[in-house]
């Protein structure tokens, strides 16, 4: 058990990693955008475009270590006036019922990943991006966050088993 709450730290770490990369990248490219414009009135002509793309990967890429730091917002006040037992089960029902939540948007997800390929769908820009592409970033960051709710259930579950603080 402690293995997969491991595994699931160490994927939330490496996917805030990149999509660190990717903020940098963005910035980067929205510089870019803003000193080709002032210096020859002209423009990348995808800069908004792909900064959306980043912008969807850093938030689905990023929310299983935010998890991971408790980041997420949470309606502590009413938790704290509980019993421990009674407010670490509440938080185990809650992060449940959020993981399911969460496998229902990945099968969603990967429905669409897959209809994109079918079709060969492509943004309506001059790119022509294939929407696959920012899609399956958007699936994969949605698969670690699954992977960090289901073990922050299972850590959930051990504390209310063992009457520890909720992790």
């Amino acid at each position: 058990m402690n293995k997969i709450v491991k595994l699931s730290d160490t994927l939330s770490e490496i996917m805030a990693d990149i999509s660190a990369v990717i903020l940098g990248l963005m910035t980067l490219l929205i510089l870019v955008e803003i000193f080709i414009w002032n210096a020859f009135e002209k423009t990348t002509l995808i800069a908004d475009e792909y900064s959306a793309y980043g912008l969807a990967a850093i938030i689905f890429l990023g929310a299983g270590f935010c998890l991971k730091e408790k980041g997420h917002i949470r309606i502590t006040l009413i938790l704290g006036f509980l019993p421990g037992k009674i407010a670490r089960i509440i938080t185990f029902a809650a992060t449940l019922v959020t993981t399911a939540f969460m496998g229902y948007l990945w099968v969603y997800l990967f429905f669409m990943v897959r209809s994109s390929i079918r079709y060969e769908s492509t943004s309506g820009t001059l790119t022509n991006t294939p929407l696959w592409i920012p899609q399956a970033v958007m699936l994969v960051g949605a698969a670690c966050f699954f992977i960090q709710l289901a073990a922050t259930c299972i850590q959930t579950f051990s504390a209310i088993k063992t009457e520890e603080e909720v992790v």
